[in-house]
Formats: C-alpha cells, sequence, structure tokens
C-alpha cells in the first residue's frame, strides 16, 4: 500500500511550573508526522536489529524482605523511565497512542523517541526534523551563545532544565521542580524500600537518596552509595549520565539499574581496584598529567541486573557502569566499577562471535573468547579512574572545559587504557591471560561498537581508534575481506593514542579535541561496506524484564 499513514501528534508539553504565586506555561508544538509504507517496511528491520534477551538471575539468595523490595524497587524505575521520556522527547503516552504501526511504535519505544540512536539519530518517520541537540533539556531554538550570556548562577547543574518564558527570556528549573510529581512519589517509595532494607548501608543510602531527588544535591548519596559494601541488592537511581545533552554536555538524564551482586565473582575482581593508583604511577605521560592520586578504595564488583530504566534503557545497552562521576569522590573514595555479567554474556554470544566470524581473519579468530571480553570491559571501567580530573594549567575541571566533546573522548580513554592495563597487568604477572586473545576480542568489539552509530559517545570513540589503528597499521586487512592485528603495531598505536588523549584532557583543549574528532569520528566507503555485510547480525539487545520475568 502506497498510501501514507498521517499521524498528528502534540508533544513537547509536559511540564506546567510555578514560581511564586505566577504559573509559566510552555506552548504547545503541534507536530505533524507521516509514516510511509516504505518507512513502515524500513521499520520492521530496524526493530529486527535487536535481538530480545531475558533479564533474570538466581534470587534465592535472596532472603524474604529483599524480595519484597524488588517490587518497589521496579516502580521506582518505572518513574525514572517516564521523567527520561520527559527529557528525550516529550509526551509518552499521546506519542504512542497516534502509531499504530507496531514496528514503528517498538522502535519508538527501544529509541525513547522518533530518533534511531543506532543509527545516527535519524528520524524514522517522515516530516519530523532532527532531534533537538540539546533533547528536552533546553529550549529547541537557544543557541550555545544565548546559553552562555544567560546570567543565572544555576544554569550549570547537572540537574535543571532551562526554558523560555513568555517574554522570551530563559529561566532555570530544577529538576526537583520540573519533575515535583514523578520525584515525591519516588521519593515515597524509596523510604518505603530502606524500611525493608536489612543491611545498613543500602537502608542508609536509600534514606539519603529520596533526600537528594528532593534537594538535587547528590554528593552525600553518592557517598553512601560507595560506603555499603555488603549489599547483595543494589540500585542506581536518578540523573546519572550527560550523554542525551548533545548540545552542552551538562544536563544528567533520568536512569535506573536494578542489580544483584554476584559476590563470589566480585571477591576474585577485588585485587584489581587495589593495583589502580599503582597502575597511574605508570601511565606513560609526563607527570603533570597524572599527578592525581585515584582513590585507594574502588570497588570493583560483578552483578547481573534484572531491570534497565531510562536513559541507559534508549539504544545500545550499556554492559557495565562506572560510578559515582562526582570528581571529588572519585579523589576521596575512588568509584565502584559494576560489572554486568548477564548483558555481557548475551553481547558476546549474539553479537560479537557472529562478527568475528564475519569480519575477524579465520587463523585470529581462536582468540576471542568471553573471558577477554569480560577482562577489556572490566578494565574498561577501571581506567575510567585513570587520568586526571582538573586540567593542568588552571582552566577547571577536564568534564567542564570539553563541554559536550567530553563523554566521546572520556570513553576513548577508557577504551584505549582499558587494553592498556591488561597489557600491564600481564607484564606484572597479575593477571593470567594470553594478551593476543585481548587484543583479539578487543578488534572484534570495535566492530560492534562502532554499530551503536556515530550520535553515540561510544560509537563515535571507536570510530576514532579504528581510525587511528588503521593510520598506524595496528591492523591489516585481507584478500578475503577480513581483518587480522599486528600484535607490536597494534600495542604501539595503544600506547601512542594513550599518549594523546592523556594530554587532551590534561590540556583541556576543546579545538584540538575538536579537530581529532573531526578527522578520526566518520565512516569511510571501505569501513561502511564492512558494515553492511553485518546486516543480518543483531545490532543490540532489547530486554525482556520486569517482576514476571524474574519469577515474582
Amino acid at each position: 500500500m502506497n498510501k501514507k499513514l498521517f499521524i498528528t501528534i502534540f508533544s513537547f508539553a509536559f511540564i506546567f511550573f510555578s514560581c511564586k504565586e505566577e504559573k509559566k506555561e510552555v506552548k504547545k508544538e503541534e507536530l505533524k508526522i507521516s509514516v510511509s509504507a516504505s518507512q513502515m517496511k524500513e521499520n520492521k528491520v530496524k526493530v529486527n536489529n535487536y535481538v530480545h534477551f531475558d533479564l533474570k538471575t538466581d534470587l534465592s539468595i535472596l532472603t524474604e524482605k529483599e524480595k519484597k523490595m524488588l517490587p518497589i524497587l521496579f516502580e521506582i524505575a518505572e518513574i525514572m523511565d517516564d521523567i527520561f521520556w520527559k527529557e528525550s522527547f516529550g509526551n509518552k503516552e499521546e506519542l504512542l497512542s497516534k502509531i499504530k504501526d507496531e514496528s514503528t511504535k517498538k522502535l519508538t519505544k527501544i529509541n525513547y523517541g522518533v530518533w534511531d540512536r543506532l543509527d545516527g539519530d535519524k528520524v524514522f518517520l517522515d516530516g519530523i526534523g532532527s532531534k533537538p541537540k540539546g533533547a528536552n533539556f533546553y529550549p529547541k531554538d537557544m543557541t550555545k551563545k544565548e546559553f552562555e550570556s544567560f546570567a543565572d548562577k544555576g544554569k550549570n547543574s547537572q540537574y535543571s532544565i532551562i526554558i523560555r518564558k513568555k517574554d522570551g527570556s530563559l529561566e532555570n528549573v530544577p529538576y526537583h521542580i520540573a519533575f515535583k510529581n514523578e520525584i515525591k512519589k519516588a521519593v515515597i517509595l524509596l523510604k518505603k524500600a530502606a524500611e525493608l532494607a536489612e543491611d545498613p548501608g543500602l537502608k542508609n543510602y536509600l534514606k539519603l537518596r529520596a533526600n537528594a531527588l528532593l534537594t538535587d544535591e547528590y554528593f552525600e548519596s553518592d557517598k553512601a552509595w560507595m560506603e555499603m559494601q555488603n549489599n547483595t541488592i543494589d540500585f542506581v537511581v536518578g540523573p546519572i549520565e550527560n550523554y542525551e545533552d548533545g548540545l552542552i554536555g551538562k544536563k544528567a538524564a533520568h536512569e535506573a539499574f536494578i542489580l544483584i551482586k554476584d559476590k563470589k565473582w566480585s571477591e576474585r575482581l577485588k585485587k584489581y581496584a587495589a593495583l589502580l593508583p599503582a597502575l597511574q604511577k605508570a601511565l606513560p605521560v609526563p607527570e603533570e598529567y597524572k599527578k592525581e592520586v585515584p582513590g585507594k578504595n574502588s570497588q570493583l564488583n560483578a552483578y547481573d541486573v534484572i531491570y534497565y530504566a531510562g536513559d541507559c534503557n534508549a539504544g545500545g545497552k550499556t554492559i557495565a557502569i562506572n560510578l559515582p562521576n562526582d570528581e571529588r569522590i572519585h579523589l576521596s573514595l575512588g568509584s565502584r566499577r559494576l560489572q554486568l555479567k548477564n548483558t555481557m554474556r548475551a553481547k558476546f554470544d549474539n553479537i560479537l562471535m557472529p562478527i568475528s566470524k564475519v569480519l575477524i581473519s579465520e587463523e585470529q579468530r581462536k582468540y576471542i573468547n568471553f573471558d577477554a571480553f569480560f577482562s577489556n570491559t572490566m578494565f574498561h571501567e577501571v581506567a575510567h579512574g585513570l587520568g586526571i580530573k582538573e586540567t593542568i594549567n588552571g582552566k577547571g575541571k577536564v568534564r567542564e572545559v570539553l563541554k559536550e566533546k567530553y563523554s566521546t573522548l572520556e570513553e576513548g580513554k577508557a577504551d584505549i587504557l582499558g587494553l592498556y592495563m591488561v597489557t600491564k597487568l600481564v607484564e606484572m604477572k597479575e593477571l593470567d591471560s594470553d594478551l593476543m586473545t585481548n587484543y583479539v576480542t578487543f578488534m572484534a568489539g570495535i566492530f560492534r561498537s562502532i554499530r551503536f552509530g556515530a550520535s553515540s559517545s561510544h560509537g563515535k570513540a571507536n570510530l576514532l581508534r579504528f581510525n587511528f589503528f588503521k593510520e598506524k597499521g595496528a591492523f591489516f586487512k585481507k584478500e578475503d575481506g577480513t581483518y587480522s592485528i599486528d600484535f607490536e603495531k597494534m600495542q604501539a598505536a595503544m600506547n601512542e593514542l594513550s599518549v594523546i588523549i592523556l594530554k587532551l584532557q590534561g590540556d583541556g583543549d576543546y579545538e584540538a579535541v575538536a579537530k581529532l574528532m573531526e578527522e578520526k569520528c566518520k565512516i569511510d566507503a571501505d569501513l561502511q561496506a564492512d558494515l553492511d555485510k553485518l546486516k543480518d547480525i543483531p545490532v543490540d539487545v532489547v530486554f525482556n524484564q520486569g517482576l514476571k520475568v524474574i519469577g515474582l
């Protein structure tokens, strides 16, 4: 059928703010969106690019009170999911109710909006514009220049949105006001969950997190989260990462993870976090670029995830976490690296192995295994704690100076230093691994992550590394179209790129970072032809999750 299905949607008018007794209304915008038959067909293909996976684990290790806590945490996570819809797109219910084509509706749910996160945020409905760089954190017509001239001390907060008032001026609105109703419900539920918590650390964290949502002050709850170490259930909740803010790179988006700790695996991983200060000293850069000392109490744990919500559930799914993001806590307490075992296994079996059979040379495929994939991912997260958080020349925090470029460069740093750390630990005899397995698995992982697209910080970081490695001869392409690594050249390229990134961060050189990304974060025709060979392999996973899935 060649007829177009016309859909009229009223969206983005999702918040009414009040300041004292004055009511400020956000003007509705009418969006006319159509879905052609050809677009429906393409959307069906896009949906099939995701493989379904059940998020579950063995709950027999939980106490009865812990099992009673889970439904409450699920409900809180769903509230974070609702807030993220508002941050990323707008009115979820109205949008979904107007889309009749099931594939398009599924794709919309996966992406929390009408832009394909794994295809450079390409719109998958006809008749709608490109995604606003600042999502819904700012007025769509606001420029960077206008933001910079906006005289408000709170505008740089990670925990606020900027709205345009009736007179055309800007106003900064803290999250606890912007999402007042949702926050109120979440706080009540967090306190209810705290009553069921048997572990003192978890109980304290849940109480403080409730207070944090009410005040947008997260330091104390982040500190409490780091201090709790004997809990079986872990709950990451609130505004966390700033990937969604592609305009200024400041605003944190809401999300939630519900996790069950694998205590046996976590015990095995302890020693690596303790080595972080020594690894910092060994970085191949001048002393001023490694003068900060990472917290000695950094933690490395393994988990099974049973729920993803909000930002972390949009598009490509993360397989490991490194939190909190507060540099003050990094320096005093370190950070916690969470390895998400069940999600890792899903991606390794369903995505990485099939990719290797297409693009990695036959003689090197034997080096690809799950242990190397796990190690590379684990040390990626550990590597976030390396380098420095403050520029060496007084410009300020690296995160703030590099603005929207920070996330991509930071992910690139963690990738390359993760492999550097594996190499060093093997040399130090602290890690028992054949480095060829880590290097070849790393190469296959680049192809997996590049498919996340140029709109993803992780995707861009892998493009940067692929093109840098190509330039340095770290791999070569055989006549049959498969890739083989040159171990020595790859190791040299790894060291060289590590130095480049660490110095760019330490110098806070925004212009140089922008130039590097412009040159290296792109897909040429040859690479695109190789990626096209993977069209029948899933790009990522979609989770079947909820109380029924875990058996409650």
